[in-house]
């Protein structure tokens, strides 16, 4: 994953969590958290 995927998918996060006017989607939330971990566990951390 590029870093600018990252970060498009951190601010997209951020915006779930934080933004009032944004409706939860915890599905969304539990996805985002599952992409932006899988490269870590590939790398071994």
């Amino acid at each position: 994953m590029s870093e600018a995927e990252i970060a498009r998918k951190m601010a997209e996060l951020d915006r779930l969590l934080n933004d009032p006017e944004v409706r939860m989607d915890a599905h969304r939330v539990w996805a985002l958290l599952q992409e932006l971990r899988a490269p870590a566990v590939r790398a071994g951390a």
